[in-house]
């Protein structure tokens, strides 16, 4: 008697987990790792998947006279967040961003995974994405990767072996990761960047 393809699934499944078990590579604790989305403006609101609030941020904390507004809005039928602002280097300013916490009380561990993925456009103008983690103190210091956000969406990936450490001797562990910021920064420019989704993938 031929089974069912549901069936015959299942007791494959079974089988092979039972194999893993004899070698001793699994064990009921393993997670088998996936695409972890941060957030893909299902809430309709400031809230990511998290539970965490996405902030705007600008260099006006440390004396700087940059201006910016964060927004929900559906740009090319695709909802997202969208920073808009002026950038100026004046008074030894020169940034704008958007930051959410991944943790508020222990580290966000993304040791399973390869890096960030985000849906992004703009004005073709250079963004960076910033990390922050435990093992940075000082608020100049963080992990970063510059991207150019054309108009029309686009994915860009950014693999945790390509982020550069800033103003910071500590090695990036993503193991360690505090918070994300997407931020307009280093020259005097208008910032206009769309975001529908931050997600960390797996390697392949």
């Amino acid at each position: 008697m031929r089974l069912q393809l549901p069936v015959f699934r299942f007791v494959m499944i079974h089988l092979a987990i039972g194999f893993l078990i004899n070698l001793g590579v699994y064990n009921s604790n393993t997670v088998l790792a996936k695409d972890f989305i941060i957030d893909d403006r299902v809430s309709g609101n400031l809230s990511s998947n998290l539970g965490t609030h996405w902030r705007l941020v600008t260099d006006q904390v440390m004396g700087g006279v940059s201006n910016g507004e964060l927004t929900m809005d559906n740009y090319k039928s695709r909802r997202c967040l969208r920073m808009r602002g002026n950038v100026s280097t004046e008074n030894n300013g020169g940034f704008v961003q958007i930051a959410l916490d991944l943790a508020t009380g222990e580290p966000f561990d993304a040791s399973a995974y390869g890096g960030v993925e985000l849906s992004v456009s703009g004005n073709n103008e250079r963004y960076n994405v910033h990390f922050r983690t435990t093992d940075l103190w000082l608020p100049w210091q963080s992990y970063r990767y510059s991207f150019v956000a054309n108009p029309d969406w686009q994915i860009i990936r950014i693999p945790f072996a390509d982020i550069a450490p800033h103003r910071t001797t500590a090695r990036f562990r993503k193991n360690r990761l505090k918070r994300i910021g997407l931020v307009g920064i280093g020259r005097d420019f208008k910032a206009d960047l769309c975001v529908a989704s931050v997600k960390l993938y797996t390697v392949e």
